[in-house]
């Protein structure tokens, strides 16, 4: 039978490449960080990790994990309600809710995996969600599985939520779900105008907090902590992936019987393996440095507005951010591609994204700041783009 499928895979796989949109990945032989070495031996500056507070290669967060894989092993060969958890997985979630001041938390594999199964263990035929039209592929992804309504609005548009909002009424149960800062271009949701339009159409609200915990607000408590709305937002997502030590997990923290219907309903739960000690005990461990201290937090938000500012001044087009997230708007999928190929070449590695990823026509390169970037880096950085903007006529 592959006989007949290996040659439909090859055309699908040469029109991918025609069309100029096959993802090459670029092999790092070092630890994630900043300064990081690739595997033609190239070493270049590291603008395009989701490494926001630079904990990837922590000497806190590696010992952490190595302490955890010391005292409670490797794996736990088990999914959670049979005999995958430890006192450290209670901690982890217990350390969650404290940080976001929740009731209680569920952990996750991924935060794909938490996005997938939070939907249709809570919501049925006769209820509602309403959906950002920017939000992740996971969010669409688990909103697919359930079998309640859909509503989408456009992106951060609290006119046409309330006018999506006005619609649902006929239904049981709203949640409204959206991301707190989009990937694609940095901006956050309006929590504070959300949380008022579901209080008024007395609908719940869920946010995935992946790009904007340790980066947004002023502790680096996210968008609830940013718009003032701690206890206004019934399910909170988010990952130990990115900012949150930069490995895997994913956690779902909220409203306790909530939590408590997702320990017995949800199926990525269900049937995951529970997440290592190792990465239990790091997610532990970067929590204690965020709560000690808002230093990594402050150099973010220091870091961000110097290169944007940067970027400003030398004429980019930048889109509006208030997360670490900064886009620059080139439109032209082949010169974002370009554009990209010639940074690295300057010891500068980013990523340039175009469609599908992002709209038509709306190409850009991706930067993402941290805490770890020095004014040197960022220096250096504003430097590259400025020599291959003029190059490239991006800029005067």
């Amino acid at each position: 039978m592959y006989g007949k499928m290996q040659p439909y895979l090859a055309r699908e796989l040469e029109s991918i490449r025609v069309a100029g949109l096959y993802k090459n990945e670029r092999i790092i032989v070092t630890p994630q960080g900043v300064d990081i070495r690739l595997d033609s031996g190239k070493e270049v500056l590291n603008f395009c990790a989701n490494n926001y507070l630079g904990l990837s290669s922590h000497p806190a967060i590696v010992k952490a994990a190595h302490e955890s894989l010391d005292s409670r092993g490797f794996g736990m060969s088990s999914v959670r309600f049979i005999c995958g958890t430890q006192d450290i997985h209670k901690e982890l979630e217990a350390r969650i809710a404290q940080f976001f001041d929740t009731e209680d938390t569920i952990l996750y594999a991924a935060c794909f995996d938490a996005n997938g199964g939070v939907f249709e263990p809570l919501l049925a035929e006769e209820d509602a969600i309403i959906s950002d039209s920017l939000n992740h592929a996971s969010i669409i992804d688990g909103v697919r599985l359930c079998k309640a309504v859909r509503y989408r609005y456009a992106n951060a548009d609290m006119a046409d939520l309330e006018a999506r909002l006005k619609e649902a009424q006929k239904h049981r149960f709203r949640l409204v779900v959206t991301d707190a800062v989009f990937s694609m271009d940095g901006n956050v949701a309006p929590m504070d105008q959300i949380c008022q339009l579901a209080e008024k159409y007395d609908a719940m609200v869920m946010i995935d907090e992946c790009h904007s915990a340790g980066v947004v607000g002023a502790t680096g408590r996210g968008v609830t902590e940013l718009f003032n709305v701690r206890g206004r937002v019934d399910i909170i997502t988010g990952t130990l992936g990115k900012a949150l030590g930069g490995g895997i997990g994913g956690f779902i923290t909220g409203r306790k019987e909530i939590i408590q219907i997702l320990r017995q309903r949800s199926r990525p739960y269900l049937f995951s393996n529970s997440i290592p000690p190792s990465v239990a005990g790091a997610g532990i461990a970067a929590f204690d440095l965020l709560e000690a201290s808002t230093e990594l937090h402050d150099n973010l938000v220091e870091n961000t507005g110097y290169f944007m500012t940067g970027m400003q001044q030398l004429g980019f087009d930048i889109k509006p951010s208030q997360s670490a997230i900064v886009a620059v708007m080139l439109y032209d999928a082949s010169l974002s591609q370009q554009f990209a190929e010639r940074l690295l070449q300057e010891g500068i590695y980013v990523v340039g994204f175009y469609y599908p990823v992002v709209p038509k026509e709306q190409a850009r390169i991706r930067v993402q700041l941290s805490a770890a970037h020095t004014r040197a880096h960022l220096d250096r950085a504003l430097a590259a783009f400025a020599k291959i903007g003029r190059d490239l006529k991006v800029i005067k």
